[in-house]
């Protein structure tokens, strides 16, 4: 399918600066699968949509501070470096400005952090080695770092917290899970009062995530992979959950590859620890969940593919031409669509 047929048309005000407070009262979209009617709610109103007995699956991935600026040992530049992922005994990260890394090129951090430039391939990502060890790493980004969010969020957040679901815990994004923005402690508290069932896994989140698509064909592009880990007893409870006729309700398209790119990987839902890099889009067969929690996603995006691959595409895009005319936030600090 040609990539152009995943565009929309949005203005740029719709495109959300920071999270609505109290979370749970952003707007809420929720659509049919198999139906054509729309309705327009708020997010604290999902509890009427959900029943006992249902799964909700949630990505507890935690963000931490990305991005960091130093300065090249050799002649002084300034670099700034976002991290993208663990590789082995390096980090792959992009740099600006690029040029002015080599391979062998050396870079001064605060608080006695040095890293060193091991390759950087055609794209511009490089390899980078630091002086640290993860643990040592990871409290000093706490310290220098910023809070990494996508480039259309004009002022990043002064809290981390802010750019952060409530329930994350396992230090590995560099975007946050968004979709789980919206839930707050007390409503998922609420939520598991009125029966509903809440499970957890992780998958780090990469920078992949917000690129577009660049190629003419989406067949052509190539997926990026990102770190999944599922516990041996969640992967029981959601079997019997399928086997009982439950609803898995993922939130967030992070939590759909997680649990679908598991389930093709090893024919079914197991315990699981690795690289995912499935690629969701029309024509595949969604073999595990049955409903979606997601925000509004970028044009020509894979996440936008992803919902469309659910939904249908021309479903989808009618819906995202209703959200604009009724002025929904869009992104990562946006509003929120259930897709039943």
């Amino acid at each position: 399918m040609l990539t152009e047929k995943f565009n929309y048309n949005l203005p740029k005000e719709l495109i959300a600066q920071k999270p609505v407070r109290p979370r749970d009262h952003s707007r809420l979209m929720v659509i049919e699968r198999k139906g054509s009617k729309i309705q327009h709610r708020h997010f604290y109103d999902l509890p009427e949509f959900l029943k006992p007995g249902d799964v909700l699956v949630f990505n507890q991935s935690k963000v931490f501070k990305a991005r960091i600026f130093g300065k090249l040992e050799s002649g002084g530049a300034n670099i700034e470096i976002f991290l993208l992922n663990r590789a082995g005994h390096t980090w792959r990260a992009l740099a600006q400005p690029g040029k002015k890394l080599k391979e062998g090129g050396r870079i001064i951090f605060k608080k006695g952090l040095r890293a060193e430039v091991a390759s950087k391939d055609a794209e511009g990502i490089i390899q980078i080695r630091f002086n640290k060890t993860d643990k040592e790493l990871l409290k000093i980004l706490s310290q220098i770092g910023t809070v990494p969010t996508p480039p259309y969020i004009k002022s990043a957040p002064k809290r981390l917290a802010d750019y952060q679901t409530v329930y994350a815990k396992d230090m590995g994004s560099v975007a946050a899970p968004t979709a789980g923005f919206h839930f707050t402690k007390p409503f998922l508290k609420k939520l598991k009062t009125a029966g509903v069932q809440t499970e957890f896994l992780t998958l780090h989140v990469g920078l992949g995530t917000f690129r577009p698509i660049k190629s003419e064909k989406i067949e052509a592009h190539k997926m990026h992979s990102e770190f999944v880990s599922l516990d041996l007893q969640v992967a029981k409870r959601l079997n019997q959950a399928k086997r009982e006729g439950r609803r898995i309700i993922a939130v967030g398209t992070t939590t759909v590859r997680a649990l679908e790119g598991i389930a093709k990987k090893k024919h079914g839902l197991k315990s699981f620890q690795g690289q995912v890099n499935l690629f969701i889009a029309p024509g595949f067969k969604f073999k595990i969940i049955d409903a979606m929690l997601t925000n509004f996603h970028l044009p020509k995006s894979t996440l936008l593919v992803l919902v469309s691959a659910f939904v249908g595409r021309d479903k989808i895009l009618k819906a995202y031409r209703q959200a604009v005319k009724k002025k929904y936030r869009f992104y990562s600090f946006g509003d929120a669509m259930l897709v039943m």
